[in-house]
């Protein structure tokens, strides 16, 4: 056990309130186990890197060099972890992934063209491309005694009309899937010959288990190069959301010469303080990312463990990365509204199901980035609840 791992033991619920993040305030009397946050403080390097930006006199616009350390840090992260370069000049700010998904839509997208999502998904990306009046077709991801598979076939139907942006969420947001390389080359093939396109959110890339490797989209080949753009950032996998700064990776000339036309007003939402924390975890950050990675696999055990021994009518599979769980509770005969239940009668606030698709009504989606004597406490009032009805 490392001194970090003793110190996010030790941290209670009241230090966690009183520390003021939504996952804890946002439902101030339940277990925070909805927001994708962590518990886990700041990493030393981006702890040093504030301080010194506190310091500075750099509270104006980012200057070019500052983009230019961003892309550059980037750039080295990906290619360090990821086998995958896609190079500095190819590399620009943006506020979040939502704010990249944006301009996607907005410059890349033809209006008539339906967005494609892979479901059960991130919330937003249900609720976001129709805010900008764009037509999302869901496509229910597949399950057997293998895991978790995209129902190609389906995606195929959905592009063949008239193209369309496929959304990828690598990992898998809610459900910990790690897309293989045959997988990923499968669905490039079908993007190509429909001239679609994909935007590849790898925001939880870094979050992986089991000595998985993650595998850059655009990666694969030379058509899914051309017709991807990937959104990535450093704030899952450090905790830094609230700073304000992602990246997207152009991997088509054409598409960065597109957006360097159109997407400066986007690309000037990253904030200073959140490039200069990037940058210091992108370049620093290896060795408590390193720690945080095995706790989390130990939760995500350990989580198995409780749910098995104390709700076995929950099923579930064991999320390859991202610190989310997806747990089906039609096992445990619960009102309508799983999600209402956790909260009301177990005190644990969890994301509903059917927020991220059609039909997932009695799913959860629950977050265990939490120290690990948390997490036992999480499952404990679950099980109680359960068992008072």
């Amino acid at each position: 056990m490392t001194e970090h791992w003793k110190q996010w033991d030790q941290r209670s619920v009241q230090s966690l309130r009183s520390g003021g993040s939504l996952k804890w305030t946002g439902f101030p009397d339940a277990m925070g186990a909805w927001v994708a946050e962590m518990d886990f403080g700041l990493a030393a390097p981006i702890r040093t890197a504030l301080e010194e930006y506190a310091s500075s006199e750099l509270t104006g616009y980012a200057p070019p060099w500052l983009e230019h350390e961003l892309a550059r840090a980037t750039n080295d992260y990906y290619s360090t972890n990821f086998g995958w370069a896609p190079g500095v000049q190819n590399i620009v700010p943006i506020g979040d992934v939502l704010a990249g998904l944006g301009g996607v839509l907005d410059y890349f997208l033809d209006p008539a063209a339906p967005v494609v999502l892979p479901t059960p998904a991130y919330m937003p990306f249900l609720k976001f491309p129709r805010l900008r009046q764009r037509r999302v077709i869901e496509v229910s991801m597949l399950r057997d005694e293998h895991g978790w598979h995209m129902d190609l076939a389906a995606i195929d139907t959905a592009l063949a009309p008239a193209g369309g942006l496929v959304i990828l969420c690598n990992p898998h947001n809610p459900i910990g899937k790690m897309y293989s390389r045959t997988e990923l080359e499968e669905l490039s093939a079908i993007v190509a010959r429909h001239d679609a396109r994909v935007f590849s959110d790898e925001i939880h890339a870094s979050i992986s288990f089991d000595g998985r490797d993650h595998l850059p989209y655009a990666s694969v080949n030379s058509a899914a190069a051309r017709h991807a753009i990937t959104a990535t950032a450093a704030s899952k996998t450090f905790n830094i959301p609230g700073l304000k700064c992602a990246q997207l990776l152009f991997s088509n000339p054409q598409d960065l010469e597109r957006w360097q036309e159109y997407g400066f007003f986007i690309s000037h939402g990253a904030s200073l303080p959140g490039m200069r924390a990037t940058v210091a975890a992108y370049d620093h950050g290896a060795a408590w990312r390193d720690e945080v990675l095995q706790y989390l696999q130990g939760n995500r055990d350990l989580l198995g463990q409780l749910l098995s021994e104390q709700l076995p009518g929950i099923d579930w599979l064991a999320p390859q990365g991202t610190y989310l769980a997806w747990l089906n509770t039609s096992g445990l005969s619960l009102p309508p509204n799983a999600q209402q239940f956790m909260l009301q009668q177990a005190q644990v606030a969890v994301v509903d199901g059917a927020e991220c698709g059609s039909g997932l009504e009695g799913f959860l989606r629950m977050n265990f980035a939490m120290p690990r004597p948390l997490l036992i406490q999480t499952v404990q009032q679950m099980a109680d609840a359960v068992a008072r009805r």
